[in-house]
């Protein structure tokens, strides 16, 4: 089992193993199932390999998001982790400035005590999303230099990461600190009006060191979560 047969028709996209550490920004509009697909091809690669992922909701409470993942048929994984911040967020919200939490420390440490825990078993991340961590952030000054550093602890503990971040169709794959140049992979999950009808589609952007399509391949949900379908029109648009 690889990420890229997690997912049906993922393969189609996606040539060679996706080699870890890496951190790949899952980027889309609002309603583009970017959440869906992460937490579809996490479930079903650590259920087929009995490895450890850790799933962070800065947006939503565990039990809303597992009730959403519900919806679609996506198998609850044994072997993953979902965390969300409502308390941290609580206490924030009545606390000093100084006493507010840093969340990208917080993260760190959760991610050091799941190594401790699972050690090499402890294959995948994913945080959703960028967007509300910054939003929850005092202080977002020399964010490049911040998310480096976080981008590089990530890789540090050999995980591939999967990082959701909220964009425009027309837009670039950045926020605070450049952070589609940092990354090592971008996946744009976008939405196509063109022919009538609404077409949700999946394009790699980029992923170093790895072969891959660059053409939009639409994806729709079906039983048991998000499949990969044939691509939508050529490169040229």
């Amino acid at each position: 089992m690889t990420f890229r047969t997690a997912i049906d028709g993922l393969d189609k996209v996606i040539r060679s193993d996706i080699a870890p550490p890496k951190v790949i920004l899952v980027t889309g509009p609002p309603g583009s199932m970017k959440t869906s697909f992460c937490y579809t091809l996490m479930s079903r690669y650590l259920k087929k390999t009995g490895e450890f992922g850790l799933y962070t909701t800065l947006e939503e409470t565990v039990q809303s998001h597992l009730r959403n993942m519900e919806s679609l048929g996506v198998e609850i994984s044994l072997n993953m982790q979902i965390s969300d911040f409502t308390d941290l967020r609580e206490v924030d919200a009545v606390v000093s400035q100084e006493d507010q939490t840093d969340y990208i420390a917080f993260i760190e440490k959760m991610i050091g005590h799941f190594k401790r825990i699972h050690g090499s078993k402890f294959k995948i991340f994913a945080l959703d999303s960028l967007g509300a961590l910054y939003s929850l952030m005092e202080n977002t000054s020399n964010m490049r230099k911040r998310m480096f550093y976080f981008f590089k602890m990530l890789r540090d503990n050999e995980l591939t990461s999967m990082v959701i971040m909220e964009r425009s169709l027309n837009g670039d794959s950045q926020l605070l600190g450049n952070e589609g140049f940092l990354v090592d992979g971008i996946m744009l999950l976008g939405l196509d009006r063109s022919r009538g009808k609404l077409v949700r589609y999946l394009q790699i952007e980029k992923m170093r060191a790895t072969d891959h399509s660059m053409e939009k391949h639409a994806i729709e949900p079906r039983k048991g979560g998000i499949t990969v379908l044939g691509p939508i029109f050529d490169s040229g648009g």
